[in-house]
């Protein structure tokens, strides 16, 4: 029975070492994916992306700061290379959404143009091209906004979900590593093990002959 725990242990610590290095392997080629797309699209944050800067823009649309979560990361004149940088990007999107749209997120806005440019729920008092209403060239820019952020988010989670591979992976790895010692350290103690036929082998080749044998 112990040759039978001492195999099913270097077994168990093969795999592990093996599963462990795949995890780290694919999570570091994800997380490397991820940065290189970033990259690819060139985004690079505007001189108004500071925790300061947005606060200004906030206060002079006339929009009250501590209403809203303002972020505390800084992506002013910085280029979008990586999960979090995508993330804080992001962040600054929906105040600039929210500053275009005076405070309003998307649902709250109306869905026709008007005259006044004030947009309207009311069909009929909508401008019409054609005898029908024109949709509120104003919710467009939640739509983008939306669109994009969403995007940029899916990147930071992306590479969250890399580092966690890789913890994961390395955590396998020393599991299989601590397997494989407690193993061989088992069949250190006690020379009748599941290794024994190696030993056996060796012995064998190596045995000297007894005198007059040929």
């Amino acid at each position: 029975m112990r040759k039978v725990f001492e195999i099913g242990g270097l077994v168990a610590a093969v795999v592990l070492v093996a599963f462990g290095v795949a995890a780290i392997v694919v999570s570091v080629s994800g997380r490397d994916e991820v940065q290189t797309a970033l990259k690819q699209q060139k985004v690079a944050g505007t001189p108004d992306m500071s925790p300061a800067a947005i606060r200004a823009e906030v206060s002079k649309a006339g929009l009250n700061p501590s209403k809203l979560e303002l972020p505390t990361c800084t992506a002013a004149n910085k280029s979008v290379n990586s999960g979090s940088t995508a993330r804080c990007f992001a962040n600054y999107m929906r105040i600039h959404a929210l500053v275009a749209s005076h405070g309003a997120v998307y649902s709250q806005m109306p869905r026709f143009a008007s005259p006044t440019g004030a947009g309207t729920n009311n069909e009929a008092e909508a401008l019409k091209s054609n005898g029908k209403a024109l949709e509120n060239p104003a919710r467009n820019v939640w739509v983008t906004e939306t669109a994009l952020s969403t995007a940029l988010n899916a990147s930071y989670m992306g590479e969250q979900l890399s580092l966690f591979g890789i913890m994961v992976g390395l955590a396998l790895l020393l599991s299989g590593i601590g397997f494989a010692v407690l193993t061989f350290a088992g069949a250190l103690r006690n020379p009748e093990t599941a290794l024994g036929f190696v030993h056996k082998m060796h012995w064998g080749r190596h045995r000297p002959q007894a005198a007059g044998a040929h």
